[in-house]
């Protein structure tokens, strides 16, 4: 053997490794490749905020030390506390990859989700495996949608290898986040309420920091969220208009705008909630509190989960309501303030939206539910919200692109009538539509196109997508939309917007298969 040769031998594990080890602010992390994709470095389980445990539970994340401890980034995180519904739906049936790895628990097991806790305040990291910190790629970090009771970044759809693998030219982050009553408590107690939405600020502000670390530019950083995660990430850029850290926003299917409640000004859901764990201190908020931190959050999880289960009356639900400071009641009076964060955006809907969220139809799962109220609820919920969102933009004159995905693709639609779900063009933008059976070569093309384009946004938010032929809304004659795999067969083609919003604008018939 050539002494080259042996040298090489000799130094190739050490080089492997380096290439697999980060430093950043809070610590210096070794990440893992898959054998399948062995040019994506990971990093699974970043912390980026302190647990949020015993007396910190609800109040606003801590950022993490300073420190140069080592540690293996080996295994994704719990996601924070949640729990699985005994109650059958899609999403726990027929299309379970969108929620959480329960790792053997049933999806209907009625029960908080056992790799959920509390500790959960981490994201993780996925960045080609030759990227250094002079490499300055586009980042995305990603919010779980799962409607502000469930989500994190253990989701089989939700891993970016093949993406990242592609194109060997981004980074994408997602990131935990308190949910349900451990992010929105509205506790009397408490003198704040939302703090959920803190954490996702902490989670920017982490990537912020430390994302040139792993070979990305913190000044070309898109804040992406789906669902209640694309309603997270516009409200948290509103919430800190005036310094967002991120470059740009992709909101898929949910905005800030959407219909929201007034607060729970008498604090009555988590009063009557402490009452029933032995918690009786409705006189006291302070001792009230003190006590229901001394309960385990799985009974708090389970009893909340339970009682929807059974229908009881009246609702008890713990979600982001307006405190006029990280949650906006009117967000086009913020607007029209100049409160709003100066930045371009895509704002996103799916052709089928409401059919994944209506009553599961279990009865007959061959016919589905009625569809004239699953076109109502798409256009009500989703349509109206994309246009009032993109008319709100427009008189600010900020860069707006809009999309509706159309796709119908069996490896990813197991009963026919779903269509373009809501969140069915998640694994098409994640890349995890591949491993699938059935996967055509059609669905290849417009999942990469899609592909392509959100990583041109994340290049240049403002100029990118106008270079690749996609205008944005209001360009040239105005109402411009993408259609990705319409019924003419094409990967994607501008269409007037009108085609959709006038269902939500002027009662037009919507077409759910266009």
């Amino acid at each position: 053997m050539e002494p080259v040769q042996l040298l090489i031998l000799i130094f190739l594990p050490l080089l492997t490794s380096a290439s697999l080890t980060v430093k950043t602010s809070t610590g210096v992390y070794t990440g893992l490749t898959d054998p399948i994709y062995p040019n994506v470095r990971q990093f699974r389980s970043i912390p980026y905020a302190q647990p949020p445990l015993g007396p910190r539970r609800w109040l606003p994340p801590l950022a993490v030390t300073p420190s140069l401890r080592r540690s293996y980034s080996y295994r994704f995180p719990p996601s924070c506390p949640q729990y699985r519904s005994r109650n059958p739906t899609l999403w726990t049936t027929n299309i379970s990859d969108f929620s959480v790895r329960l790792y053997g628990q049933s999806q209907t097991a009625g029960a908080m989700a056992q790799a959920s806790s509390e500790d959960c305040l981490y994201l993780a990291v996925w960045s080609p495996i030759n990227s250094t910190s002079s490499s300055l790629l586009p980042v995305a970090l990603f919010l779980p949608g799962g409607d502000f009771v469930g989500g994190g970044v253990d989701v089989p759809y939700q891993v970016p290898m093949q993406w990242v693998d592609r194109t060997q030219s981004h980074i994408v982050v997602t990131a935990n986040y308190r949910v349900n009553v451990a992010g929105f408590p509205w506790a009397a107690g408490l003198d704040t309420q939302n703090v959920g939405i803190l954490d996702q600020r902490m989670a920017l502000e982490w990537v912020h920091a430390n994302i040139g670390a792993f070979g990305g530019d913190n000044a070309k950083i898109t804040l992406w969220g789906q669902s209640a995660g694309g309603v997270a990430a516009d409200m948290v850029s509103h919430a800190y208009h005036d310094n967002p850290l991120a470059a740009g926003l992709f909101m898929q299917s949910g905005t800030a705008m959407v219909n929201i409640s007034y607060p729970d000004a008498s604090h009555s859901n988590f009063t009557f909630l402490a009452q029933s764990l032995g918690c009786d201190f409705a006189q006291d908020p302070t001792a009230e509190l003190d006590c229901m931190r001394q309960v385990p959050m799985t009974l708090i999880q389970n009893f909340v989960g339970q009682y929807k289960d059974n229908g009881t009356s009246p609702g008890m639900t713990f979600k982001p309501l307006p405190d006029e400071k990280l949650v906006f009641l009117n967000y086009t009076a913020r607007a029209e303030q100049g409160l709003t964060p100066r930045i371009p955006a895509i704002v996103s809907t799916a052709a089928n939206e409401q059919a994944s969220l209506y009553k599961y139809p279990a009865g007959n799962l061959t016919a589905g539910p009625y569809q004239p109220a699953v076109d109502a609820g798409t256009v009500g919920i989703f349509v109206c919200l994309a246009s009032n969102t993109t008319q709100n933009r427009l008189r600010q004159g900020l860069t707006t692109y809009r999309y509706e995905y159309a796709g119908n693709f069996s490896s990813l639609t197991p009963l026919a009538w779903m269509g373009a779900y809501h969140a069915s063009d998640v694994p098409m933008v994640f890349g995890t539509y591949e491993g699938q059976e059935g996967v055509t070569g059609y669905q290849r093309e417009v999942a990469e196109a899609m592909q392509d384009y959100v990583l041109e946004f994340m290049r240049d938010p403002e100029d990118g997508l106008r270079r690749k032929g996609w205008a944005a809304y209001g360009d040239g004659d105005g109402r411009n939309m993408m259609r990705f795999a319409g019924a003419d067969g094409q990967v994607g083609r501008v269409v007037r917007a009108d085609e959709v919003d006038d269902a939500c604008m002027r009662g037009a018939v919507y077409n759910s298969s266009p």
